[in-house]
């Protein structure tokens, strides 16, 4: 696979904008209707409590909680798209269902709401995709996500804000991870720079490889005409110059 596998479309910008516009619509239905979606989030260790595996990503405190996961969705998703277009729909779907399901064994006996969870499959996914794969577009995403986003590794810890949700992070973060060593990405092959990387590439019909046996040792042999032209006007030329060089140290000297 080559950067060909890469390619723009529709999809790339149009999964990240439906699906931050639905969260943007739920969030208008819960205050424009006065619903309480709170109760709809991930309880942890409560029977009813596992709805939230499917419905807390889609629920908001308020309207700052929604926008500061707005935008990382935006970004994150696109790139999941664009890169990993295969993968992204079941990375979406797996990463929100396991996600949940950690944050509901291990998440302190509260509501757990917000898309949050969701960012951190995405940032863990790409980030250590990319570094598996050891292909320089990926890579370089990988560190791009590491610049933009790297701060967020702090709010997988408890203690570092009692009203986020560090439960739901770090089983975004766990989930992410085991995702990336469990859904495998195409061998994306090396750009081609030298002759000798080609697939059609005939070491013995190479000019420079004639002069080396099957042993790897220097053979000196003779230089077909057309060549010795070549190589005749190359040392003619260097004579010629290195003449006109002499003669002007020459005439430097005598002055």
């Amino acid at each position: 696979m080559n950067d060909n596998h890469f390619k723009f479309s529709t999809a790339v910008i149009g999964l990240p904008v439906f699906f931050v516009l639905f969260l943007w619509i739920v969030y208008w239905v819960q205050i424009r209707f006065d619903f309480d979606f709170y109760q709809n989030g991930i309880y942890p260790r409560d029977f009813s409590g596992l709805q939230g595996v499917l419905f807390s990503p889609f629920i908001h405190e308020n309207l700052n909680h929604l926008y500061n996961n707005s935008i990382p969705l935006l970004v994150l998703l696109a790139a999941l798209q664009f890169f990993y277009s295969k993968q992204s729909f079941a990375v979406i779907a797996c990463g929100i269902l396991f996600s949940g399901l950690i944050t509901w064994i291990i998440g302190r006996e509260n509501y757990h709401i917000g898309a949050s969870g969701l960012i951190y499959v995405l940032v863990s996914f790409i980030f250590f995709k990319g570094i598996q794969t050891l292909y320089y577009r990926l890579v370089a995403l990988s560190f791009a996500v590491v610049l933009l986003y790297g701060g967020m590794i702090w709010y997988v810890f408890p203690d570092v804000d009692q009203n986020i949700s560090w439960e739901g992070h770090l089983a975004g973060f766990i989930t992410g991870f085991v995702m990336s060593l469990f859904y495998k990405t195409p061998e994306y092959a090396k750009p081609i720079v030298y002759d000798w990387q080609k697939p059609d590439f005939d070491p013995n019909e190479d000019a420079f490889m004639k002069h080396f046996d099957e042993n790897g040792n220097f053979v000196n042999t003779e230089i077909p005409e057309e060549d010795s032209e070549i190589v005749s006007s190359y040392f003619n030329s260097n004579i010629s110059v290195n003449y006109i060089i002499t003669n002007l140290k020459s005439k430097d000297e005598s002055l």
